[in-house]
């Protein structure tokens, strides 16, 4: 990964945006540099490592060859971060919009089978004669419903201790 400055950064960048504009990825990772490339102590022998200020680094790549870093000090930050804001804004012109009619069928469908789970199945009909078969599948149905209750409330319980 090559290390350039601040504007070659952002040039390459908008130059990256431009050939995955149509198809692809770039990931853009964000951090605060405390290794300054040689041995560093974290923590003085004064005590008086609160006051001081790292730099910044700033991440480029779309997985395949494009690989590239710049370091920003925290003087040039709000100039950096206002070219750079913009850059990202012009680029994000080509993003889908969200689907949202999927979406709100997805919710619909998940409420209707919440629905289904709340309600109990009823079992009627005669256990001899017409309408026994009508009773086992009634009785099946309800054996399962039982099954997936149970399972979900299990989900639940194991989400609750994470």
């Amino acid at each position: 990964m090559q290390l350039v400055d601040n504007n070659t950064f952002l040039q390459q960048l908008g130059a990256l945006f431009e050939t995955t504009k149509d198809k692809g990825t770039i990931w853009l990772t964000h951090k605060r540099l405390t290794h300054d490339g040689d041995d560093t102590v974290m923590k003085e022998e004064d005590g008086s490592d609160g006051n001081r200020e790292y730099p910044c680094i700033v991440r480029v790549t779309d997985g395949r060859k494009a690989k590239f870093s710049t370091k920003i000090l925290s003087t040039d930050l709000d100039k950096f971060h206002s070219a750079y804001g913009a850059l990202l804004k012009a680029s994000m012109t080509t993003l889908r919009k969200r689907d949202k009619k999927r979406e709100k069928q997805h919710a619909e469908q998940l409420a209707k089978k919440k629905q289904r789970m709340a309600d109990p199945v009823i079992i009627n009909g005669p256990k001899r004669g017409n309408g026994r078969r009508k009773r086992q599948r009634q009785v099946k149905a309800a054996l399962k419903h039982e099954d997936i209750k149970e399972r979900a409330a299990k989900r639940e319980e194991a989400r609750t201790k994470q």
